[in-house]
């Protein structure tokens, strides 16, 4: 990938700052594409002068999507939303991608999707994930679609969501507590994403789900939680009657969708291992997640402290 120019469309959210900082270390030159650049510009310092580019881009609007695609080796679509006109966003949007690079002569395409991506599929957020693949595929047959289950990292909305409850309440409510996850830490999807951009001619035109070492339900992921910022809440399971009630309210704590994408478990197919097929090892929860994890910590940092001084 070294001084291959390389668009990251969303390559200021949250998966996209890993994948720019890996392809930053592996050498390439960055073009961070989003409808506000200046919200990436913290991502500029981690590359060398003239190492990243910034440029804004609307996915409903594809004559800013061929500005941000032009004179590129490669391009990653990190587009996703469970808020607004997701058939504008995630398919149209999708489209317009992959017909630029298609169009520009973009020598490899990677388009991130998700686990439960369907055509077919109740949930609008699903669905409209896989229509999108669709649309990638007919207009970028070579393209290669990576479908992780729930992404974890620093600055992610579902663990720190979950740490802020525990940090916080004596007991804590647990929606469809059986429901099973494969955590996938966000910076093994950003190699995953910088060894497809690698090789398009290995791993071009496939699909792979990018999945974690372990298999964890929704009660479990919230017990690991709760052992790493030492809280001892009490966990109280509810009835899906009282979630499909939860899910109606206006600013509840979920939206509908998000209730009908809870009764899909987000794993990788049996047999499926797509890190190790891309070559890239596969990092366990508890192996990063104290890191940031610490600041729910009734003491924060100084509770690690006082730990090791005693």
């Amino acid at each position: 990938m070294n001084n291959k120019l390389v668009t990251l469309i969303g390559g200021g959210g949250f998966i996209g700052r890993y994948v720019a900082q890996a392809l930053l270390k592996a050498g390439a030159r960055v073009r961070i594409a989003q409808r506000d650049p200046r919200q990436a510009f913290f991502l500029k310092p981690l590359g060398a002068l003239g190492q990243t580019q910034f440029v804004a881009v609307d996915v409903t609007r594809p004559d800013t999507v061929a500005r941000a695609v032009e004179h590129a080796d490669g391009v990653v679509n990190l587009v996703g939303s469970f808020a607004g006109d997701l058939q504008r966003i995630h398919v149209e949007g999708a489209r317009a991608v992959a017909e630029a690079a298609a169009r520009l002569g973009v020598g490899a395409l990677v388009h991130v999707s998700a686990i439960g991506a369907d055509a077919d599929s109740a949930s609008n957020y699903a669905r409209t994930k896989g229509e999108a693949e669709a649309a990638v595929r007919d207009a970028f047959a070579n393209a290669t679609i990576l479908r992780p289950s729930t992404v974890f990292g620093r600055e992610d909305q579902f663990i720190n969501r979950f740490a802020g409850m525990v940090s916080r309440l004596p007991v804590v409510p647990v929606l469809r507590g059986g429901a099973r996850f494969q955590p996938v830490f966000a910076g093994d999807v950003a190699n995953a994403v910088v060894a497809a951009l690698g090789d398009p001619a290995r791993f071009g035109g496939q699909l792979f789900e990018l999945g974690g070492p372990e298999v964890l339900t929704m009660l479990e992921i919230q017990q690991r939680i709760a052992t790493h910022v030492g809280r001892t809440p009490t966990f109280l399971p509810l009835p899906d009657a009282a979630g499909a009630i939860l899910s109606k309210l206006p600013g509840g704590p979920l939206t509908g969708d998000q209730w009908l994408l809870l009764q899909r478990d987000s794993v990788v197919s049996a047999g499926s291992d797509g890190l190790t097929a891309l070559g890239v090892a596969r990092t366990p929860f508890d192996a990063v997640a104290p890191g940031w994890l610490v600041r729910y910590r009734k003491a924060g940092r100084f509770s690690l402290l006082n730990r090791a001084q005693g």
